[in-house]
């Protein structure tokens, strides 16, 4: 009987079997590649030229590249100025509005960027609210009381100089409206920089230009649509123009050495103020900066929607007041003020019109009527959230 085959097969070692398998488990652990390797996951799209004029086979189409972000202004380079913007603010029925629809658009322009708003009296807890949720680098400034906004630019002037803040000084009105593009021009200014503003005219019918008339950069005249105005030597408006900072407190930054102290004065005859601060910093148009190019373009509107019926007693607190606000057809702040018995408002106060005294007196009736009869609780009351 004829044996078994012989089997080629050696016996299982099992010490050989576990030495190699740590071995090679060990080695995975530590990798030999260079931890800074970089290697492109895209091919090259385009054929390869061929020298004999045949035809080269193209590599095959990668993966799409993705859309590029789109951007609403170029970035400001490295070196770009802070830009200062001023805003002189008081007490009204829109301020909140006027405020928060300001700190929208500063939100868009590309930092660095100092917001300086200067309040009228005292400062109130409702505009410091306000600033504390904008989300920009502001400074709440107080200046006294004054008849037009000269007091609070120059308390906005006074801290800038006193702090020695570099950048360009813009006075931006809270109820006029900006385009970001005007925000961008701003940085490309040296020295001193205007531009046409548009408004409307009497009656909010027609629109009225008035600023620079332009050559490139050059300006070589006015825009002006006031009679009464045309004694002025510049005739810019208060959101027309911007100047660097160092204006103020550097005479060689200045085309002439006549001032030491720049500011507004409170003396200037009305429509005179812009003018007359602007005589300070220039001699005359050839050190000026028309922006943009050939001033080609309407960067800032300076229209005044608020009502002219609104009305705003003097020392009314909306934190305080609210508890005290009646739902009624007319006259809704007045009537509470009445009926609270904390201030004392008059047929003057309200209108100072001798034709609306009849319609005033019957609305104090019905506030005296209702101040007898028990109240009921009302929800809060906040004038931003019905504005």
């Amino acid at each position: 009987m004829a044996g078994l085959p012989f089997s080629p097969r050696r016996p299982f070692s099992s010490p050989c079997f576990l030495l190699c398998f740590l071995l090679g488990f060990v080695a995975g652990l530590f990798p030999f590649a260079h931890r800074h390797l970089h290697l492109d996951p895209h091919l090259p799209l385009f054929p390869v030229p061929d020298g004999g004029g045949g035809s080269s086979p193209t590599t095959p189409p990668g993966p799409p590249a993705p859309p590029a972000p789109v951007q609403l202004h170029p970035p400001p380079p490295d070196h770009a100025p802070t830009l200062i913007v001023v805003t002189p603010t008081r007490a009204r029925p829109l301020q909140a509005y006027y405020l928060h629809r300001l700190a929208h658009t500063l939100r868009l322009v590309r930092p660095p960027l100092l917001w300086l708003v200067v309040e009228r009296g005292a400062a109130t807890r409702d505009t410091a609210a306000l600033l504390r949720g904008c989300g920009l680098m502001y400074r709440h400034l107080v200046a006294a009381p004054s008849q037009r906004g000269a007091g609070r630019r120059n308390a906005a002037l006074d801290h800038v100089e006193q702090h020695r803040i570099h950048g360009i000084v813009y006075f931006a009105d809270e109820d006029n409206v900006y385009s970001l593009d005007l925000f961008h021009q701003l940085r490309t200014i040296r020295s001193f920089g205007t531009w046409p503003v548009a408004m409307l005219g009497v009656g909010k019918s027609k629109a009225l230009l008035e600023g620079p008339v332009c050559e490139d950069s050059r300006v070589i005249g006015w825009h002006t649509h006031a009679t009464n105005r045309r004694t002025r030597r510049f005739h810019a408006s208060a959101s027309g123009f911007a100047f660097n900072s160092s204006m103020l407190w550097d005479a060689d930054k200045r085309a002439h050495q006549a001032w030491n102290y720049i500011r507004m004065p409170d003396t200037a005859k009305h429509g005179f103020l812009e003018t007359t601060f602007i005589e300070q910093l220039v001699e005359d148009e050839t050190h000026m900066e028309g922006i943009p190019t050939g001033c080609s373009k309407i960067m800032n509107f300076n229209i005044h929607l608020e009502d002219k019926h609104l009305v705003y007693p003097k020392g009314w607190q909306m934190t305080e007041n609210l508890d005290d606000q009646r739902h009624t057809t007319r006259l809704p702040i007045y009537r509470a003020a009445y009926a609270s018995g904390r201030m004392k408002v008059t047929e003057r106060d309200i209108f100072g019109i001798s034709s609306q005294r009849k319609f005033i007196a019957r609305h104090l009736e019905e506030v005296e009527e209702a101040s007898h009869q028990p109240r009921h609780p009302e929800p809060p009351f906040s004038l931003a959230a019905r504005i």
